[in-house]
């Protein structure tokens, strides 16, 4: 039997965690929690993986942000020192790439997906993406500046805000790890880095 990948989305108030095994046997579930993450993290962890042991997994994926700064740092060091402890490889996806997955049906095939999160002092995180392509890498941008990029832009594209709640898409950060692994990568987990849009 085929071992599990584990994705963990920790970068918005929402707590999302998804297993597959690559068999037809997939799970996830979300909880909001938001300031509360820090305190129910590792016990629904725990309660997610019950029937399962860190053996069982083949490898990890993570959302590396953007979003939440102290939300995204737990999720970061946890999987770190869980990929190190159990020599598992450790795929970082970012949240805006995930989303963009999750809604790439919504849409003509050759559209782009430019998106756009609030960050603080009125910036925005930003990136373009088309399937699991990446077209515009995760940017913090000005409203001007992004406004400027999407004015450039001679493609198709459909401009997409990111809900608040973002763990409901740790399914798609699996998916776009198992692509990533697909194609012969095994990152290691000390070049799984959070983006924080410096």
């Amino acid at each position: 039997m085929s071992g599990y990948g584990l994705a963990i989305h920790t970068s918005s108030p929402q707590l999302g965690l998804a297993l597959d095994n690559r068999q037809g046997d997939r799970i996830w579930r979300t909880w909001d929690l938001d300031r509360d993450l820090s305190n129910y993290f590792h016990q629904y962890l725990a309660e997610f993986l019950a029937r399962r042991t860190w053996e069982d997994l083949d490898f990890i994926a993570v959302a590396k942000g953007p979003g939440s700064f102290t939300s995204t740092r737990i999720g970061l060091v946890t999987v770190r020192t869980l990929a190190q402890q159990f020599d598992l490889p450790l795929y970082t996806v970012s949240s805006l790439a995930a989303f963009a997955w999750s809604r790439r049906k919504d849409y003509p095939e050759d559209t782009y997906l430019a998106l756009q999160m609030p960050a603080t002092r009125g910036q925005l995180y930003t990136g373009i993406y088309r399937g699991n392509s990446v077209y515009l890498p995760d940017s913090l941008l000005t409203p001007s500046e992004w406004s400027d990029t999407l004015d450039r832009l001679t493609l198709p594209y459909q401009l997409l805000e990111t809900p608040s709640h973002l763990g409901m898409n740790a399914p798609d950060v699996l998916d776009l790890a198992e692509i990533d692994r697909s194609a012969g990568k095994s990152p290691h987990w000390s070049s799984a880095l959070p983006f924080y849009g410096n």
